[in-house]
């Protein structure tokens, strides 16, 4: 059975998103989610489009994968298929030849599911193990407890407040107005909030001036599935004051609403602050989960 490797269209980025939701479940390793797309999408669709790569067997989608960057490849694999040898085999060849349009020639890096056997088979071929990304998640059967300050959805009147904390949390962010409108009217948007904390109590009335401290995003697979938060910011300027702690509370709040079956971030494993802040949330480390980087070039043009 021939697996064909392809990019989609616009028009195809629906199939490609609900795909990712059927993918995500607890009890499965923790991959690329249609949150991952969602926050993509705010360089609009059509190079939401031009980014991804798919993976057909028969007609039916078998791994999906997401370029975050010219050398970077984000891949999901179909539940039934983490063990494949023959799409292990193909997504190898592909990420290792310039030549099948998935990644260039130099050094890349591609992100497989934990325990997923591409990730053997990359190890076979060369690609070694980068740095560890902690991975963590929040059980929410039951519901999240108060965050205990103001925290408010972000509608059009709040939007600049949102861009305007995010950049300033994160070296080298881009997040502007406008791109955020091209986020939220990506498809996966219809299962996402966006939240804004001030620093105020959260009895206080919402016309109240405060002082906007950090934002996050959350983006819900479905009821039933784990949702993921993508980003999460604090403000520079009000680190230090379980603002990230109650934002990420806030948000795991929102999933619950949204009737995640669990909230689920990725950290790099050196940004021991984030970990902490994230476990002081009540969320639990899964297994780390590392790239496969290749430094030396591609093997074949």
């Amino acid at each position: 059975m021939t697996i064909v490797t392809a990019t989609p269209d616009v028009d195809g980025l629906g199939e490609v998103v609900d795909v990712l939701r059927s993918w995500q479940d607890d009890d499965e390793p923790f991959q690329l989610h249609p949150g991952d797309l969602g926050w993509f999408w705010r360089f609009g669709a059509d190079a939401t489009a031009g980014a991804v790569r798919t993976w057909r067997r028969d007609g039916r989608l078998v791994a999906v994968g997401l370029l975050d960057g010219p050398d970077l490849l984000r891949v999901a694999v179909a539940p039934d298929a983490l063990d494949d040898v023959a799409l292990a085999e193909r997504l190898v060849e592909d990420v290792s030849h310039p030549g099948r349009g998935v990644l260039g020639e130099g050094a890349a890096s591609v992100e497989a599911p934990v325990g997923a056997l591409v990730d053997v088979h990359l190890a076979a071929a060369g690609w070694r193990a980068d740095e560890p990304w902690a991975v963590l998640r929040r059980d929410l059967a039951a519901p999240v407890e108060d965050p205990g300050i103001r925290v408010e959805d972000v509608g059009p009147d709040r939007v600049p407040v949102w861009t305007e904390v995010l950049r300033v949390s994160f070296d080298g962010s881009t997040a502007t107005d406008e791109r955020w409108y091209a986020m939220a009217a990506g498809l996966p948007f219809t299962d996402a909030r966006c939240l804004v904390a001030y620093d105020g109590p959260a009895s206080a009335s919402a016309s109240l001036n405060g002082t906007a401290v950090a934002v996050v995003a959350v983006w819900s697979a479905g009821p039933g599935r784990p949702g993921l938060i993508e980003p999460m910011g604090v403000h520079p300027g009000h680190r230090g004051h379980g603002y990230g702690r109650a934002v990420t509370t806030a948000a795991a709040s929102a999933l619950h609403g949204l009737g995640a079956s669990s909230a689920v971030v990725a950290t790099p494993r050196s940004l021991v602050a984030a970990v902490a802040t994230y476990e002081s949330a009540g969320f639990r480390r899964l297994p780390d989960r590392r790239d496969r980087r290749r430094d030396d070039g591609a093997r074949n043009a």
